[in-house]
């Protein structure tokens, strides 16, 4: 049976560290001798129907240092978006590729790709789940969080000491958060204002499995308090252009700038996915400042999205 990444649950808890362990591994072996190449003959498409930079440039530049040949498919340049369905589409890339990254609308495009695909399919990124985000992120703060660096034979207990405060909109990233807090065990505290608060289905999975610690509330600062990774996004989404005077107003007390930061733990780090709008949900001395690791984070896609390649499409 063909496997697919279309949110973090299809990784579970122990594939999760196992990957963050690969990825580090990689990312020590890039540019060397030793770097595999797992890839080599194999062909991946890269379906976009949102714009990207990230996304776009981590798994093009990933799929060719594994070896591997990777073709960018604008959904605008191709028979997709003339009208062939999704059901055909995936059952012509199956022909051709040896795996699909589809970063697209609504999440059930991703799953009905995925539903007619022999090759994997990889969620790129869709409304509801952003699971390659994630995984950089935690990539990032294991780097940078030193008890999450020391060495230890149980890393799930590691991980269930950290504490994220996600700061804004509920959205797909927010998202993926709670599936990595209910998977990983770690506690995440979001503060979202009233209607702009994460999926409900999404939230009771992750708390129906009985691991993490997930709040939620509105408070900003009682997020905020004693967290060791605070994180954010924008506030006006691809899409939601025609919100935009709503949301700024409503979002506005919910800006991440330096005081509060200091409400987290001493070794606080600052993440955002990216692109970020300065003043907005961070302040420029935040994003700019000593605790961001946001450009960490961003090159983290590369390592982290490698290590994805290698175990799905060369097992």
């Amino acid at each position: 049976m063909t496997r697919h990444f279309l949110t973090l649950h299809d990784l579970g808890r122990e594939g999760m560290l196992a990957l963050l362990a690969r990825s580090a591994e990689l990312k020590r072996l890039r540019g060397t001798a030793e770097h595999p190449r797992p890839l080599a003959g194999k062909s991946v498409g890269i379906l976009l129907e949102k714009s990207s930079t990230r996304t776009r440039i981590s798994f093009e530049v990933g799929i060719h240092e594994l070896g591997g040949l990777p073709l960018t498919l604008k959904s605008g340049d191709i028979q997709l978006g003339r009208g062939e369905s999704i059901e055909d589409s995936g059952r012509m890339f199956s022909r051709f590729l040896h795996g699909i990254v589809y970063r697209t609308f609504g999440h059930e495009r991703v799953e009905l790709l995925a539903a007619n695909s022999t090759i994997p399919v990889i969620n790129g990124l869709s409304d509801l789940h952003h699971p390659c985000q994630i995984l950089a992120d935690l990539l990032t703060a294991q780097e940078h969080l030193a008890f999450l660096r020391a060495p230890s034979s149980a890393p799930m207990e590691r991980m269930s000491e950290l504490k994220v405060a996600w700061v804004g909109d509920g959205n797909n990233v927010a998202h993926s958060w709670i599936e990595a807090a209910a998977l990983l065990g770690f506690e995440l505290s979001l503060a979202c204002p009233r209607g702009y608060q994460p999926n409900a289905e999404v939230l009771a999975r992750a708390q129906a499995t009985g691991r993490g610690r997930i709040v939620l509330g509105e408070d900003a600062d009682e997020a905020c308090r004693g967290a060791h990774v605070v994180t954010t996004d924008v506030w006006v989404s691809m899409g939601q252009e025609a919100e935009a005077s709503a949301r700024n107003s409503t979002f506005e007390p919910f800006t991440v700038d330096a005081r509060r930061l200091s409400l987290g733990a001493a070794d606080a780090i600052f993440l955002h996915c990216l692109p970020a709008h300065r003043g907005e949900e961070v302040s420029a001395e935040v994003i700019d400042g000593p605790r961001s690791r946001v450009w960490d984070e961003a090159e983290n896609r590369l390592h982290t999205q490698k290590a994805l390649l290698e175990l799905l499409i060369s097992g």
